[in-house]
This record gives C-alpha cells, sequence and structure tokens, in this order.
C-alpha cells in the first residue's frame, strides 16, 4: 500500500455556512438553482454564494480568472465551512493551473461535486491529500428535489466522524459481480472522461493499489472504450487493486443501424484479465437516486459480503 499525505476536513455541523461556487457552468435554471439554495437554508445553514456564480461565458460561469478566484476566496475566508458546486457542465479543466493548492492545503474544508468537477476534486487530492467528496449540487439534485437514498449518504459522508462503513444501492437496484474477490485502498475516481483529462499532466492521482470507481454521461460507446484504452496505456489499469462501475448514462449508440461493442463488452475486455475484483450497477453517478463518495479515503472491496465500505472516517474528529 502506497502511503499518502492525508487531509481531513472539518464536518459540517449545524448552522455552518456553506459557499456555492461555479467552476464549470452556470446553472441553467435558476429557479432549480434558488431551490437548492433555499433547500440549504431551510435545514438551517448560511449560504454565501461567490461573485460569479451565476455570470455567463459562452458556456462557462464566467471568465476563467473569475471561476478560479471565487474557488480561491472561498477556501481562503476561515468563515466559509464548507464548499458546494452549483453544477458540473464544462470548464473546469481550464483552470486547475490556476488554482492555489497551497492555499488549500493551508485551509481544508468540505468540498463537494461531481461531473465536470471531477478533474478538480482529482486535483486537490494529488496536490495536497484533502479527502473531497463526489455528490450532489446545489442546482442539479438539490435543486430537482433531492431523494431521500441520495440525501441520507450525503449528508452521513459529510457529517459522521465515524467511519461510514457499507455503502448501499437502493433495494430495486442490485449490484452486479463481473469478477469476485476482495480488495483495499483509496477510492479515486469519479466521471471517466475528466479522469483522462489529467492524463500527462502533474494532477492525475497515483492510482497505486487504489480502487477505482468510474461512470459518465452521453458517451458513446466507442469514446468510454477509447478512454480505457487511455487508462490502459498510461498504466493506470495495471496498478489499481479494484473497480466499481457507476451509472453509464446515456451511453448508448446514437446510430442504432450502425455496428457496435456494448459496455458490458468493452468493461469484459479492459478488467478481466486484470485479476481484481470488479462490481457493476453502483448507485453513482449522473442518476438522481446514488451514494456520495469521498475521493481519498480508503475503502474495501467485497464482492462476497456487500459491496464497497468506507473503512476510515473521512472527516476530523474533534475528540481526537
Amino acid at each position: 500500500m502506497v502511503e499518502t499525505r492525508l487531509l481531513k476536513p472539518k464536518p459540517v455541523k449545524q448552522g455552518a455556512t456553506i459557499g456555492v461556487v461555479s467552476p464549470a457552468s452556470r446553472p441553467p435554471d435558476d429557479e432549480k438553482y434558488k431551490s437548492g439554495i433555499e433547500y440549504l437554508r431551510k435545514l438551517g445553514y448560511r449560504v454565501v454564494e461567490s461573485r460569479h456564480v451565476l455570470d455567463q461565458h459562452g458556456y462557462l460561469a464566467g471568465k476563467d480568472q473569475d471561476r478560479v478566484q471565487d474557488l480561491n476566496l472561498m477556501f481562503q475566508d476561515d468563515q466559509i465551512d464548507a464548499i458546494i458546486c452549483s453544477r458540473g457542465g464544462y470548464g473546469t479543466p481550464r483552470i486547475i493551473d490556476q488554482v492555489d493548492f497551497n492555499l488549500i492545503n493551508s485551509h481544508p474544508k468540505v468540498f463537494v461535486g461531481y461531473s465536470d468537477i471531477t478533474s478538480l476534486s482529482l486535483a486537490i487530492w494529488q496536490t495536497t491529500g484533502l479527502i473531497t467528496f463526489s455528490g450532489p449540487m446545489v442546482a442539479v439534485e438539490m435543486g430537482k428535489g433531492i431523494q431521500p437514498f441520495t440525501e441520507e449518504s450525503f449528508w452521513k459522508a459529510l457529517t459522521s466522524v465515524e467511519p461510514i462503513g457499507k455503502l448501499k444501492n437502493p433495494d430495486n437496484a442490485p449490484l452486479k459481480v463481473i469478477v469476485p474477490g476482495k480488495a483495499r485502498g483509496r477510492l479515486l475516481g469519479g466521471c471517466l472522461s475528466l479522469i483522462n483529462v489529467l492524463m500527462g499532466t502533474p494532477y492525475l492521482p497515483d492510482f497505486e493499489e487504489a480502487i477505482l470507481f468510474i461512470e459518465d454521461i452521453d458517451e458513446q460507446p466507442y469514446g468510454v472504450d477509447r478512454y480505457l484504452a487511455q487508462m490502459k496505456m498510461a498504466g493506470v489499469l495495471d496498478q489499481i487493486s479494484g473497480v466499481v462501475l457507476g451509472q453509464f448514462v446515456d451511453c448508448t449508440p446514437t446510430d442504432p443501424e450502425k455496428p457496435s461493442l456494448k459496455l458490458e463488452q468493452i468493461f469484459e475486455h479492459y478488467f478481466s484479465d486484470l485479476k481484481i475484483p470488479v462490481l457493476a450497477n453502483f448507485a453513482y453517478g449522473h442518476v438522481p437516486v446514488k451514494n456520495t463518495l469521498p475521493i481519498g479515503a480508503m475503502a474495501e472491496l467485497d464482492t462476497e459480503n456487500g459491496g464497497l465500505f468506507i473503512t476510515e472516517a473521512v472527516v476530523q474528529n474533534d475528540a481526537t
């Protein structure tokens, strides 16, 4: 097991101040965004919106320098206890090399986002060792009306000073074992296409003995194939100790008349010969009912005894 520096954020407590940022795209629906803000306020949290959270610059939430400034200021402000992204979209990789990671290292706090935010979360882990959270966002799940399953997993991850333990799937969505087995390692991953953005950069994490979790949306099967081929050639697939496949939403051929491989065939090609456990149909990704995953946390993958377990506390315990 590769030793790594590790930073844990403080838990989100009742009455905490939550900052909202848009590192990627602007929320497309103002009403959903407002509903997400109101959701947090009704739970008793104080909400601070970043200056450029609703800016518009093409498909971006404002200019690069404004988005990265918002992010840096949220980490710098000691009055902000946690940061939740408004949404994903496009554009987070454009600002990663401008993020003040030294600032994040000296002001660690809860940071939440998924989809396009994946690249930023992994870069934060690689440069600082801070555990971040791949979970629901303000203008998406919170704004649409967060599902009870998603809500329970989310707040447990952000508030519990004890190890989260087993991550469940909904009763009507059984896990699928592709390759049986047991593995232990740091939980690293997110949206597949945004992991690959970091290939060849100093922001790609060390995947040695990690449990890789992946999902994606609106990708053709050949696109998923291409991303995994790049991972294989980069040596990532030879390093990992296990794989968790989340939901691949609308990752089907746009033209059903053209020949294509199925995702199951693609996954079998890349993972079946690795001799590591592979679990599929995990409740995570661009779906309303999902688990929140702590990026960088120690986890166990045990296909015979329930699936994925978070084996360490992911936030600080004030008593220690």
